[in-house]
C-alpha cells in the first residue's frame, strides 16, 4: 500500500496511558493523530488554564514551562518507540537534548502539535527531532535521545 493511501493510526488517552507510564499531572499527550511505529508521530496536547505548573509560572501571566513542552515533544517521540513490536511494555527515558530552541510562549488555551521524526533506531536506542506548533507557529524544536530501559 502506498504512503499516500495509509490511514493514520490513532490513539486516545486511555491507548495512550496502556504505552506510556505517565499519569497526572505529568502525562502531556492528550491524543495521537498518527503514529508510524519506529518513524514518525503527530500528537497534541491541549493546554488548559487548569494545569497545576500555571499556579506558579506565572501567577497573572501564565506560561508553559519549556521544560515541559520538551517532555511532552519526548513522550510524543517515545510513544513512537514503544509501539515497536520489540519495545511494547518497556520504558522509554531521555538520554539527552540538543540544539533545543524555543520560538513563542505557550499560553492556556493554545493546543500543541507534536511532531516527532525518529532519525535512528538501534538497539535500546533512538536519536529523533521534534517539532511544537500552537496553530502553524513553531514553538520549539530540539533533536532528542531516548534510552529504553
Amino acid at each position: 500500500m502506498s504512503e499516500e493511501a495509509r490511514e493514520p493510526r490513532t490513539l486516545d488517552v486511555v491507548e495512550i496511558q496502556k504505552i506510556l507510564p505517565h499519569r497526572y499531572p505529568m502525562l502531556l499527550v492528550d491524543r495521537v493523530l498518527d503514529v508510524v511505529p519506529g518513524e514518525s508521530v503527530i500528537a497534541k496536547k491541549n493546554v488548559s488554564v487548569n494545569e497545576a505548573f500555571f499556579q506558579g509560572h506565572f501567577p497573572g501571566n501564565p506560561v508553559m514551562p519549556g521544560v515541559l513542552i520538551v517532555e511532552a515533544m519526548a513522550q510524543a517521540g517515545a510513544i513512537a518507540l514503544l509501539t515497536l513490536d520489540e519495545f511494547k511494555g518497556k520504558t522509554a527515558y531521555f538520554g539527552g537534548l540538543k540544539r533545543v530552541k524555543f520560538r513563542q510562549m505557550v499560553k492556556p488555551g493554545d493546543t500543541l502539535r507534536l511532531e516527532v521524526t525518529l532519525d535512528k533506531v538501534r538497539g535500546n536506542a533512538g536519536l529523533g527531532h521534534g517539532i511544537a506548533y500552537v496553530d502553524d507557529h513553531k514553538v520549539c524544536s530540539g533533536d532528542l535521545t531516548f534510552m529504553i530501559g
